[in-house]
């Protein structure tokens, strides 16, 4: 075990309201996930995940490893779910990393033109990554980054572009096989936003340096932790909490870090959380914090704004490097009494300080610990947060695993478009 989850402090700031039934409630939506009896029953292979084998891996192993060492830049194009887990992943392991690129996230003009300017000075694979291949920002992007590969490469173009689609159909699996592109599968059986352990997540991560054995082992440590049947279970804690504190008057929660390496860890916790509840006028508003930079402008509102949020800090409690605080002669900033102190330890007290500072301002807060930043941690952490979606979702009556609200401004964007 690697992450624990610390909710004493926020236990005990719960008002009696519907306890005993929200306890209820939680564990049969926990049964009613480990059962698979519940709403959106279909879509629940991410729960098999975490027991992949090495071994299963191997060929999705040895195309990344000759991305990593064949190309200068590896190009992931995907929006939501097909890029969000490995870009989370990526800059909180890896945050040096200069061998890839993220497109098809947006349909900014500015940024892709960047791109394909950079790509033609550089040895490129492109991985496209959409279940139907007709989602229409990574498709255009695709077009202009497949005519650039067609056009520096001419047929040996179809080596370096690699598919993540559908195992069967779609305009993506139809093009791949037509042009004869290596593919990979993402199960029917897994959403977007589950499938950080899929080819989806795993190829640009294990592409980027990413080991496979402590990514496996951390999410089988996960696995164990949120199956358990039992108040240790921080999965069944933290959907437990979130519903209770939803019962008490909170509408939005706020993931706050102390370490701007992991900002994309709390993006892809917003996507999970948020189109996962966000239904039927139910569910919380999830919202990201980095400390301390954010205590300097959110700090205020945080600390005295309207009283309809809890906070749940993501804190690394070892790090692997360090700085020491170094002695002024002069200390005309008067900073000697910390000289000699580590950075992190420095970094520390501002969390607990912070956490003393806004529970005592009518925060409710609590904890989800790292070990260290690491693939073991960090995948752990991953799969905890799914089950505790998956459980908190079925307590609200929703199904976690659909998205029905996000095709309104598609419908409205195609029709503007003249489709």
């Amino acid at each position: 075990m690697f992450v624990r989850y610390d909710d004493e402090v926020l236990c005990h700031s719960f008002e009696p309201i519907h306890l005993e039934d929200i306890e209820d409630r939680t564990h049969e939506s926990f049964h009613l996930l480990l059962n698979r009896q519940g709403l959106g029953k279909e879509f629940l292979g991410w729960m098999d995940l975490p027991l992949q084998k090495e071994e299963d891996l191997k060929l999705l192993f040895d195309v990344a490893q000759e991305i990593r060492e064949s190309g200068d830049v590896l190009v992931c194009i995907g929006i939501g779910g097909s890029y969000l887990g490995a870009k989370a992943v990526i800059s909180s392991l890896f945050p040096n990393e200069n061998k890839i690129r993220f497109a098809g996230k947006h349909l900014s003009p500015l940024e892709l033109t960047r791109l394909l300017e950079e790509l033609r000075e550089k040895d490129f694979y492109i991985n496209v990554i959409s279940k139907s291949g007709t989602t229409i920002e990574p498709g255009i992007a695709f077009r202009f980054l497949r005519n650039l590969a067609y056009e520096k490469y001419g047929k040996e173009a179809s080596h370096r572009i690699i598919a993540t689609t559908d195992a069967s159909k779609g305009a993506l699996r139809a093009l791949s096989e037509q042009e004869g592109y290596r593919t990979f599968t993402i199960p029917n059986d897994v959403g977007g936003r589950f499938s950080v352990l899929t080819p989806v997540g795993l190829l640009p991560i294990l592409a980027m340096g990413g080991n496979l054995q402590s990514i496996l082992k951390g999410a089988k440590a996960g696995y164990d932790q949120a199956i358990l049947d039992d108040r240790t279970n921080p999965a069944f804690r933290y959907a437990r909490n979130r519903k209770i504190l939803l019962k008490n008057g909170k509408a939005i929660e706020i993931l706050a870090t102390f370490e701007p390496q992991i900002h994309f860890l709390a993006e892809w916790w917003k996507q999970l959380f948020g189109e996962s509840e966000g239904k039927k006028e139910k569910g919380l508003y999830p919202a990201s914090a980095v400390f301390t930079t954010d205590l300097h402008s959110l700090g205020q509102w945080i600390q005295e704004g309207t009283r309809n949020i809890f906070e749940t800090f993501l804190i690394i409690d070892t790090y692997d490097t360090d700085l020491l605080i170094p002695h002024d002669d002069q200390n005309l900033d008067s900073l000697n009494y910390i000289a000699g102190k580590s950075l992190s330890w420095v970094n520390q007290k501002a969390y607990e300080g912070t956490l003393k500072a806004h529970q005592e301002g009518g925060v409710p807060v609590s904890t989800f610990h790292l070990d260290r930043l690491d693939e073991e941690n960090i995948f752990e952490l991953l799969v905890i947060f799914e089950f505790a979606i998956a459980i908190y979702g079925y307590t609200l009556g929703v199904n976690p695993f659909d998205q029905p609200g996000v095709e309104a401004y598609k419908k409205n964007m195609f029709r503007l478009l003249g489709r």
